[in-house]
């Protein structure tokens, strides 16, 4: 099929934009944002959903959903985090194709027609794929690439290093996601685990509009442990192999014994305290970080069997009506 043809297919596209106190920026990078679709041939409607932020990051997307009938504002009961925010969005999209990325200004809007080039070219997903510039050493994307490294080595499910949650999906993938209701959520997995026709676009990213990212160490670290813990069995299988290991050792250690005992060498089996503490301290703490580890899963599994919604709604607005109503999005979202 030509270019032209492609660019003749009209496509209901929805753009899934988590915020949190983005009050200083949120009005410019829409801005941006439209100069890209304005010029583009599909019907664009835009999520914005505020992730309880406690600045005015609301007021003025309110601001922005009274001038642009393309507007939806979801506004969450609390700050629920990224991954739940964009469930929140993902859950609402009802389009032909689905884009989610970042409203600070980081994920470039002007990749957005390529995007929707490769979807006419039947591609159910487009992953974007940061590209630093040469001598970089950014802290944050040193550790990254460890961990996708890591996670690609443990996990069967392979992730792009360098992706982040700035993607295309077609409706097949959102409605994937749709039926995928763990709690502790790595959209980033969860999507590669899908599988489908997949292409990837590298960009370079461009600083922050306003502001500081709101991603800090803690939460990073958090969003790590629900990829390792959400798609690896790996770190039980350490702990097992640890204390096969120590039990082996434990049966070296007996046969030497009763060795020394039946030549009547003994010797050798002189008290030593120093030997004695080192091995209890060692076989110690690898029995407390294995129970450590065991002790991650079952509380993961905990908060799974309690069946607690993966975020609440505290109003959702549309630029069409103009109403604010309450509203909880069912967790599980009838498939179209």
């Amino acid at each position: 099929m030509s270019a032209f043809l492609l660019y003749l297919i009209h496509m209901r596209v929805d753009i899934i934009i988590p915020v949190y106190n983005e009050e200083d920026g949120i009005q410019s990078f829409h801005q941006k944002l439209c100069d890209v679709i304005d010029s583009l041939p599909d019907e664009f409607r835009i999520y914005y959903i505020d992730d309880g932020s406690t600045d005015k990051t609301a007021e003025r997307l309110m601001e922005l959903s009274s001038q642009d009938a393309r507007l939806t504002v979801v506004e969450l009961s609390r700050n629920f985090g990224h991954q739940a925010a964009l469930t929140a969005g993902i859950d609402l999209s009802r389009g032909d194709f689905a884009i989610t990325m970042d409203g600070d200004g980081e994920h470039p809007p002007s990749m957005i027609p390529e995007m929707l080039r490769l979807a006419r070219n039947d591609y159910d997903i487009v992953l974007t794929q940061r590209v630093e510039p040469d001598g970089s050493a950014r802290f944050k994307s040193g550790t990254s690439n460890m961990f996708y490294r890591l996670l690609n080595w443990i996990s069967d499910t392979r992730i792009l290093p360098g992706s982040a949650d700035f993607r295309g999906m077609s409706r097949t993938v959102v409605q994937a996601l749709q039926q995928m209701r763990e709690y502790h959520r790595f959209l980033r997995g969860m999507v590669a685990w899908i599988g489908y026709r997949t292409a990837i676009l590298p960009y370079q990213q461009p600083g922050r509009i306003a502001g500081k990212s709101k991603y800090s160490l803690p939460k990073m670290v958090r969003l790590a442990m629900n990829g390792i813990f959400s798609f690896s069995l790996v770190p039980l299988y350490i702990a097992i192999s640890i204390g096969v290991l120590f039990l082996v050792l434990a049966v070296v250690e007996v046969i030497y014994v009763l060795s020394l005992w039946l030549t009547g060498d003994r010797s050798s089996l002189a008290p030593g305290w120093s030997s004695l503490m080192f091995m209890l301290l060692v076989v110690g703490g690898t029995l407390m970080v294995s129970l450590g580890l065991i002790g991650i899963y079952i509380g993961y599994i905990f908060q799974e069997v309690k069946g607690r919604p993966i975020y609440l709604v505290k109003r959702l607005s549309t630029s069409a009506s103009g109403e604010k109503n309450p509203l909880n999005p069912p967790q599980e979202p009838p498939l179209e």
